[in-house]
This record gives C-alpha cells, sequence and structure tokens, in this order.
C-alpha cells in the first residue's frame, strides 16, 4: 500500500494567514504506520478533510482555527485511534496517534 510523501519541514512563516496546521505521527509500537487514513473533524464532529499517511506514518492538515479531533482509520486489522486539539491562528499543533 502507498501512502503519502514524506512531509517536508514547516515553519510558522509557512502558515497562510488566519489559517493553522495540524500535523503528526500515527503510529502502532514503535512502527510507523504508513498508509492509514486520517480524518479531521470539525468541533461538531463533521467530517472536513481526509488524508492518506506517509511511508513514515506522518499526516497534516492546513485549518482554520479552533476545536478539532484527529481520528485514524488505520486497516490492517488495527483499531483506529484519534485525538483533541485547539489551536489557534498561525499555530502548528503536533499530534501522536497510537492504533
Amino acid at each position: 500500500m502507498c501512502g503519502a510523501p514524506d512531509q517536508a519541514t514547516i515553519s510558522r512563516e509557512g502558515i497562510p494567514t488566519g489559517e493553522t496546521v495540524v500535523q503528526g505521527l500515527v503510529y502502532n509500537g514503535d512502527a510507523p504506520v504508513a498508509g492509514g487514513y486520517v480524518r479531521l473533524l470539525d468541533g461538531g464532529g463533521e467530517f472536513t478533510a481526509e488524508v492518506i499517511t506517509s511511508a513514515t506514518g506522518q499526516f497534516r492538515f492546513f485549518a482554520r482555527p479552533g476545536s478539532w479531533t484527529v481520528r485514524v482509520i488505520p486497516g490492517g486489522g488495527h483499531e483506529g485511534g484519534e485525538a483533541k486539539v485547539d489551536v489557534a491562528a498561525g499555530e502548528i499543533s503536533e499530534v501522536r496517534i497510537s492504533v
């Protein structure tokens, strides 16, 4: 299964005005989860976006400031996981999710 390309490092200066970045790593034990689906849900639980993890388990979303839920659907028989995050404009939020 192919995943997304590894994510290049991003700085605060690279964030579009008025937006935020929610990014992170999905892992199982010590191993990254490649090719897993990561969903971004808004504060009301509504689906907003979905990406596939890279070969190193990385993902990234550009989003508006606010409260978000990051939900992982890893496949391969693994149970999913999720994390909640609150971010302000111009922030980079790092999320690690174990599945």
